[in-house]
C-alpha cells in the first residue's frame, strides 16, 4: 500500500488545483494540512487492523488515507459530489474504502455497521463541519447506532461545552447529553493555521468514549432531556419557573415545588447548577409523580 501524502500541504494544493476544486462555504469546508495532528487523531482513536471506521465528510481524503492505513476497513460519507472524482483518484491506492456520496443525517449508519461490521460497535472519526457538530453527535448517540468511540475535530468552544461540569458559562444541555453517553476528553488543541482555508476559530480533537451503559439510571431519558432543555432554555430563571413554563410537564408550581423539596433540591437553584446525577433524580421524581397521579 502506498503512504498517506495529503497531510502535506503541497500535495492537497496540487490535487486542488488539478480539479479546479472550490470550496463550499455551506458544507463547512476547511482541509486538515498537518501530519502531526492527523498522526494525533489515528492515535488517540485507538483505531487497530479489526477496526472498521466510519469516517464523516472525509474533503479530499486527507485523513482517509491515514485511516485506510491503520483500519481493517472505512467507509467514508461525503455530501459533496464534486468531491467524488477526487476522493477516487486520492484513495485509489487503497483497496479498503467505500466512499458514499450522501448526507451523513440522512444515512442508515446501523445498516452500513451491519453489513460491513457484522452489526459489531463502529469508530467514528472526523473532521466535522462545524455548522452540524451537534446534530452529527447526538445522532449517533440518540438514534442507538452502535458506535464503540467518536474521535472527531470541532470547534475548541464546542469541545469545551462537552467536557464541562456544572457552575461554568460553557456548561448546558450538550454538556450533558454527551456526559450521558460517553466519556469525554479533550486529545489535542489545533490552531487555525492547520487548515486550508483557515478557520477563524480554534479547534480541538475530542474523543468520546461510549458508556456500555449510562452512568445514571432514568426511568424515562426523553422526559430528562426534555427538563435539561427546559433548565438551559430560560438559563436565568430558576428551574421552578422554567420547569413551570416550559408547559412541558403538566405540573403547577405548588406540585414542582412538592418534587423539588423530595429531591432535596434548593427552590431557588437553576438548571446550570445541577449535575447529571441530579438532573436523573428530578426526572425520576416527576416521572413518579406523574404516574401516581
Amino acid at each position: 500500500m502506498a503512504r498517506p501524502y495529503l497531510g502535506n500541504p503541497k500535495y492537497t494544493i496540487e490535487v486542488l488545483q488539478k480539479y479546479h476544486f472550490v470550496f463550499q462555504k455551506r458544507f463547512g469546508q476547511n482541509f486538515l494540512i498537518d501530519e502531526h495532528v492527523l498522526e494525533k487523531i489515528i492515535d488517540s482513536s485507538g483505531i487497530t487492523k479489526d477496526d472498521f471506521i466510519l469516517e464523516i465528510g472525509p474533503g479530499i481524503g486527507t485523513m482517509t488515507q491515514y485511516l485506510a492505513e491503520a483500519a481493517r476497513e472505512v467507509a467514508a460519507v461525503e455530501i459533496d459530489s464534486s468531491l467524488i472524482p477526487i476522493l477516487k483518484d486520492t484513495l485509489k491506492e487503497w483497496d479498503n474504502v467505500t466512499v458514499i456520496n450522501n448526507d451523513i443525517l440522512k444515512t442508515d449508519i446501523k445498516k452500513i455497521a451491519n453489513e460491513k461490521n457484522g452489526g459489531k460497535p463502529v469508530k467514528v472519526v472526523a473532521n466535522l463541519p462545524y455548522y452540524i457538530t451537534t446534530p452529527i453527535i447526538m445522532g449517533l448517540f440518540e438514534k442507538n447506532v452502535p458506535v464503540d468511540s467518536i474521535t472527531v475535530m470541532v470547534q475548541k468552544e464546542v469541545a469545551d461545552r462537552m467536557q464541562v461540569g456544572p457552575g461554568t458559562k460553557d456548561y448546558g444541555a450538550l454538556s450533558l447529553a454527551v456526559q450521558y453517553y460517553a466519556k469525554p476528553e479533550i486529545v489535542a488543541n489545533v490552531p487555525p493555521n492547520c487548515f486550508m482555508p483557515r478557520p477563524k476559530v480554534g479547534s480541538a480533537v475530542i474523543k468520546l468514549t461510549r458508556y456500555e451503559k449510562p452512568p445514571v439510571e432514568v426511568h424515562d431519558e426523553r422526559l430528562m432531556f426534555r427538563l435539561i432543555r427546559a433548565s438551559f432554555n430560560q438559563r436565568r430563571k430558576t428551574l421552578v419557573n422554567g420547569i413551570k413554563n416550559s408547559g412541558d410537564f403538566s405540573l403547577g408550581k405548588e406540585e414542582i415545588e412538592k418534587i423539588f423539596e423530595k429531591c432535596g433540591l434548593p427552590l431557588n437553584i437553576r438548571g446550570e447548577a445541577l449535575t447529571l446525577e441530579q438532573f436523573a433524580m428530578l426526572a425520576n421524581c416527576i416521572y413518579e409523580e406523574k404516574n401516581n397521579k
